[in-house]
Formats: C-alpha cells, sequence, structure tokens
C-alpha cells in the first residue's frame, strides 16, 4: 500500500500489517476536517468548508468497500452534480494506488500519476498510508477527510437533499449497528484474509458469520437493519454484501457460507443495489481484478477466476 513520512512516499511500509497474534490491524485515518452547512467546525479538525455546489472532490477506487460508502453517499445524497470525482485504477503497483489514463483512470483535478501526490500535497506534511477515499476541497486546495465514515455521515447532515441516512430518531439504533458491522463484517472480512496464524483467522472468520447470521434473523423481522427505513448502516454494509461472494468468500477464505446462501439477507442485498443509481457504484469485474491481484501470500500467480455468475437483477420479492 505505501506509506507517506513527512511527505516522503516510501515504497516499502516499514510497518508490518499484523500483530504478534497474527492479527490484521487497520490503521485509524487521520485526516477528519468536515464540510458543515454554514463552515462551522465539526466533530472533528478546523472549521473553514461550507457547503457550496462544484467545490469539492473525491479520489475513489472503484474496488475499495470504504470508498464505495462515499460513492454510495455522493449518489443517494444526490450529490453527483455538486461533488466531481476521480478513480484510480483497481490494481495498485510499487507506487501505491495509480492513475491509468490510457485505461480511462484520471486524475481530472490535478492530472497526477498516483494518489501518493494528491497526500504530498496536504499540509502540514502527511504522515500515514495511503488510502481512498479522500475528499479535496478545491477552494482552499487541501484535503477535507479521507475517513471514508465521517464523509458519509457529513454528507448526510450537511447537504440537505436526497435520502435521509441518519435520522436523529434512530442514531441509536444505527450506531450499534454500525460498530457491529464495521468490527465483525466490514473490517471482519480483512482480518480473516490477512491473517498470518489460524488462530487468528479462525476468530475473525466465526465473527464475520456471526454477525451475518444475526443480521439474517433481523431481516426476518425488519425490512432494513433499523426498521421500515434505509438508512447510514444498510448503505455501510452493502459494499462488503457486493463484493462477499465474488471475492471475499474465495480470495479472504470467508467460506462458510455465501451471501446468496441468506434467503432473507440475499433478497435485502438485491433490493438495495436494484434502488436508483446503486448498480452504477458496484463493478463486480473490477473487484475480482483488485482481489485476486498478485499478492504472494494470497494469490501468487494473479489468476483472477472467471466466477462466480450471480443474478443481482433477480427479483427480490420484497414489495
Amino acid at each position: 500500500m505505501g506509506l507517506m513520512l513527512n511527505g516522503v512516499y516510501l515504497k516499502q511500509d516499514p510497518e508490518p500489517d499484523t500483530n504478534e497474534d497474527g492479527e490484521f490491524r487497520r490503521t485509524a485515518s487521520s485526516i477528519r476536517h468536515w464540510i458543515t452547512a454554514d463552515g462551522s467546525p465539526g466533530p472533528t479538525g478546523e472549521g473553514g468548508f461550507a457547503v457550496q455546489d462544484g467545490r469539492y472532490h473525491l479520489f475513489l477506487a472503484w474496488n475499495c468497500p470504504w470508498a464505495h460508502r462515499a460513492l454510495l453517499a455522493r449518489e443517494l445524497k444526490d450529490l453527483k452534480s455538486s461533488i466531481s470525482v476521480s478513480f484510480v485504477a483497481p490494481r495498485r503497483n510499487e507506487d501505491g494506488w495509480v492513475f491509468a489514463a490510457k485505461d480511462g483512470y484520471r486524475d481530472s483535478l490535478f492530472g497526477s500519476s498516483s494518489l501518493h501526490e494528491i497526500y504530498a500535497r496536504v499540509r502540514p506534511r502527511y504522515t500515514g498510508r495511503i488510502t481512498v477515499p479522500v475528499l479535496w476541497d478545491i477552494e482552499r486546495g487541501c484535503a477535507v477527510s479521507n475517513e471514508s465514515a465521517d464523509i458519509v455521515r457529513m454528507f448526510d447532515l450537511s447537504f440537505d437533499r436526497g435520502r435521509k441516512l441518519y435520522p436523529q430518531d434512530l442514531d441509536t439504533q444505527i450506531n450499534v449497528w454500525n460498530d457491529r458491522i464495521y468490527a465483525t463484517v466490514n473490517n471482519g472480512v480483512y482480518q480473516a484474509g490477512f491473517a498470518r496464524t489460524q488462530e487468528a483467522y479462525d476468530r475473525a472468520v466465526n465473527a464475520v458469520f456471526e454477525t451475518l447470521d444475526a443480521i439474517e434473523r433481523q431481516l426476518q423481522k425488519t425490512r432494513y437493519l433499523t426498521g421500515d427505513r434505509f438508512t447510514e448502516c444498510d448503505l455501510r454494509l452493502f459494499p462488503t454484501l457486493a463484493r462477499f461472494d465474488v471475492a471475499y468468500h474465495y480470495a479472504f477464505k470467508c467460506n462458510i457460507h455465501r451471501i446468496m446462501d441468506y434467503p432473507n439477507l440475499w433478497a435485502y442485498a438485491r433490493e438495495i443495489y436494484q434502488m436508483p443509481g446503486v448498480a452504477d457504484t458496484v463493478s463486480f469485474d473490477i473487484y475480482k481484478q483488485g482481489y485476486f491481484s498478485p499478492s504472494p501470500l494470497r494469490n501468487p500467480l494473479g489468476i483472477v477466476p472467471a466466477g462466480p455468475d450471480i443474478n443481482w437483477m433477480e427479483p427480490h420479492g420484497r414489495g
């Protein structure tokens, strides 16, 4: 993935991805300002980032589930005409996330060849991983945030349009689901896939399916996770569901069940996919390119599987 130290990119990340027990650990995002309606400071960071059409730009990757959150929020909040987007290429190389103009992956803002060139523009000089999404303020020439959860929330709270994702009367329920889904599903599949010991893998994969089983039971009672309204926790779950059967089931050894094996969860996932605009945020072939890219530990030959063949447009039967 690469690392930036005081604004300088290092091709070899000096820190391991796992702890002494073989468990994958994810580094916390460190750029955490907020767009607010009037530019006042948000929950973290400094102020000065007011709502303004055309002022902000997202750097995303199609195959990254954290970037998918931001892309979904942009779609569901009706912000496509207000916030522009650049996509990096699906496969990283020694320069990390890169743009490939000949393949249609261009930095439309600066014309950069790699994402670390964007991070080199961050002031004060950035130290940390080179990750997507990145939300950029074109007017001030600085990064607003590289934390996907914050980006989703600020799009909902600050822009008064589109679907309401974080209604205040459901905030407690949403937060409970968010915490569990992040720990054991969104990040849990990575803890299973990147585990370096059998014990670490067993803990992670069991937690993934305990939560999927709990979600299946919840969806027997309610249409969405918190009731009859699609909310932020449903949005945050969907990117993992979209990648599960084509990538995590195989590449990350999360193979106790497929999402297709859960009647309620599979119908729920198809319903979300079939919502207006959501399918435009999904690319199953790109997911496979990314998750089956060459890896000495997980896929040394870099062969991308042909299947599975899944019909996401099958009627979901949920009304």
